[in-house]
């Protein structure tokens, strides 16, 4: 008996302080759970039903400490339908087809035929005019993510779930080989040949032997892999279209392209990259730089630490700021979406409700609410030492933290870049990095234009323009094999119609 007082007592002070964290939510900080009608009465808790994906094994418990604290500070009562992400595509078609859907649902592809179709059938709101009304909506989701989730209308029926959209994943080097063989980091396609040569054939490590590469790396069956990155800097382009002159040019017909293939043709000749960079696999072209065999590799900044313990085990001086992000090529470095998938409210809610739940994720999106489901509460889920929460992941996962990020997240802005567990001198280094790259990055602007030829004609062509690029690569088919299948190519029907479809939906999309 004295263990179920002692456990009600603890659930009342959790509750108590859930209540304290309300009082300081809602948008510009007002309280959002003591929300008053124009009669003075207090405003009934919103009723929601949200359907979203669970990436863990048990989802949390409707009467959850945490769950019961978001309701509190967001003046809501939230029946979730939680589902698991191996079945979740399939038991969103099924739903989305049935009619009866949630009040407000999970979208992870908001350009799939069944979630296009239904918006185009007016299922759907469309909430282009409301967004402004809510701050958070506007400050805390990037306007690239707006911008990419717009229907081929040009406007939004969905809220992207944010996430950064600067300082995607480029090109990183080893920043001490850079200082042993005086070079400075690469701006130009030049200057980045001079250095992968160098980091080839200039004995970096100083170990006195010729066993490092410049530039860990591979291809896939229907794309250029990390080897794609060489080709973006040469093109400008981030995906798969160009927009020139007023119309979408798909890069293969960009004569840069060309110019990227004779860099890379070269690079392999030169044993600048891996010998199997065609059979190689994503860990592989990891696991070789982390042996501290290549200079040059593809991905995010803040992935520093995966690399990193590895490397100082076998290299003792390496600095965590030798893992090096390049800021730009050619005046080009790639911005991610921002997104990853949206949230839709299904027309059938009527328009007053609609506004309270996009009142809901916006006050849910406030510093203190989102705080509930990052940090949970001190002294059950974190401790403070020196000003700063340690969270007891073991605990806040048990309670379900991490999972209330598949319905409302806020994402750090330099979340791809920085962590709160590197040094200093590192998220100095790289948030003044992604300050830079921020200011000529390019978006994928393709994301989400639809054209029925491209639908169709498309993947085969991508895989026969891969296919001859491998074999140009490991030598088994001329330059000239790439003019003459691109000169053919250029005015295929079926080029011509995709290529006027998508100029048309980016025109339509952007009012352009």
């Amino acid at each position: 008996m004295k263990v179920k007082k002692k456990a009600l007592a603890s659930l009342a002070s959790v509750l108590a302080l859930s209540g304290i964290l309300a009082a300081c939510g809602g948008s510009g900080g007002k309280n959002e759970s003591a929300t008053n009608t124009a009669g003075g009465k207090a405003e009934e808790p919103l009723q929601v039903s949200i359907m979203t994906i669970l990436l863990n094994p048990t989802p949390p418990a409707d009467d959850n400490v945490l769950k019961r604290a978001i309701e509190k500070a967001t003046n809501s009562k939230m029946t979730i339908q939680w589902v698991s992400s191996n079945t979740y595509t399939d038991k969103l078609n099924v739903t989305l087809a049935s009619g009866d859907i949630p009040d407000l649902t999970y979208i992870d592809n908001p350009f799939s035929p069944v979630f296009r179709s239904m918006v185009q059938q007016g299922a759907f709101w469309d909430v282009t005019n409301y967004i402004k009304d809510y701050p958070n909506l506007t400050s805390k989701i990037s306007q690239t993510a707006w911008d990419l989730t717009k229907m081929e209308d040009g406007k939004n029926y969905s809220i992207p779930r944010p996430r950064p959209a600067e300082a995607d994943s480029f090109f990183i080097v080893r920043k001490d080989w850079l200082d042993v063989l005086g070079m400075k980091v690469p701006t130009t396609t030049d200057e980045l040949y001079a250095m992968m040569k160098a980091f080839t054939e200039s004995d970096p490590d100083k170990n006195g032997k010729k066993d490092t590469i410049g530039f860990s790396a591979n291809v896939n069956p229907t794309d250029m892999g990390s080897l794609g990155q060489i080709e973006n800097a040469f093109t400008g382009v981030n995906g798969n279209w160009k927009l020139v002159d007023g119309k979408m040019v798909y890069a293969a017909f960009l004569p840069e392209e060309r110019k990227a293939l004779e860099f890379l043709q070269k690079a392999v000749q030169e044993k600048l990259i891996p010998e199997d960079f065609a059979s190689m696999k994503g860990t592989q072209v990891k696991d070789l730089f982390k042996a501290g065999k290549a200079g040059m590799l593809t991905d995010k900044a803040g992935t520093m630490n995966d690399y990193f313990m590895e490397m100082k085990k076998i290299m003792p001086n390496f600095k965590e700021t030798d893992f090096y992000p390049i800021t730009s090529i050619n005046n080009y470095n790639p911005k991610g979406p921002g997104f990853a998938g949206v949230l839709a409210i299904p027309k059938k809610v009527p328009e007053a409700k609609m506004k309270r739940i996009l009142k809901l994720i916006d006050t849910w999106m406030n510093d203190d609410v989102f705080a509930i489901q990052t940090y949970g509460f001190e002294g059950t889920h974190h401790t403070v030492k020196d000003g700063v929460k340690v969270v007891d992941t073991k605990k806040l996962n048990e309670d379900g933290g991490p999972d209330f990020n598949q319905i409302v997240y806020v994402a750090d802005p330099y979340a791809s870049s920085t962590k709160v567990f590197f040094p200093k001198e590192a998220n100095d280094l790289y948030k003044k990095i992604q300050d830079e790259r921020a200011k000529n990055s390019v978006a994928d602007i393709s994301i989400g234009l639809y054209s029925p030829t491209a639908q169709q004609f498309l993947p085969e062509f991508q895989k026969n323009l891969q296919d001859l690029k491998t074999k140009i690569l490991l030598g088994s088919a001329p330059l000239s094999a790439w003019d003459d299948y691109i000169n053919k190519m250029k005015n295929d029907p079926n080029v011509v119609k995709m290529s006027q479809e998508i100029t048309d939906a980016y025109k339509k999309r952007t009012g352009k």
